[in-house]
């Protein structure tokens, strides 16, 4: 029987290779969704680095909320992430959901960084 796990790590595979179809390379928006905290990092696959990232632990998010797992703390750090990419010049991505839906922090993170001025 296929663990709770494996099914995630096939769901995120199968988002991220639907991604880059076609041969599409953007610099990608990748979202993972902790039991505790919420991270966000902007990626460059084709150099292997990472332009920019956020999450719900950082001192700037963590010391204006109570909980670092809220829809609240997911928005600031989707708006946090979107000013620190577009200071290093990155304003369209790819969103990458990982194996979670779209749906609760990942779209308000998400919808706090298309209001911050990033497009996907």
């Amino acid at each position: 029987m296929i663990s709770k796990q494996e099914r995630y790590e096939f769901r995120k595979i199968r988002s991220r290779n639907r991604l880059f179809e076609n041969g599409i390379h953007k610099i990608r928006l990748s979202v993972y969704r902790g039991a505790k905290y919420i991270y966000a990092q902007v990626v460059d696959d084709l150099k292997g680095t990472t332009l920019a990232a956020a999450s719900s632990l950082e001192g700037e998010i963590k010391g204006k909320l109570k909980s670092g797992k809220s829809i609240d703390s997911a928005k600031q750090v989707g708006a946090l992430l979107a000013k620190r990419a577009i200071a290093k010049g990155v304003t369209e991505v790819c969103f990458d959901r990982g194996g979670r839906i779209y749906h609760g922090r990942i779209k308000a993170l998400a919808d706090a960084a298309r209001e911050a001025g990033l497009k996907f």
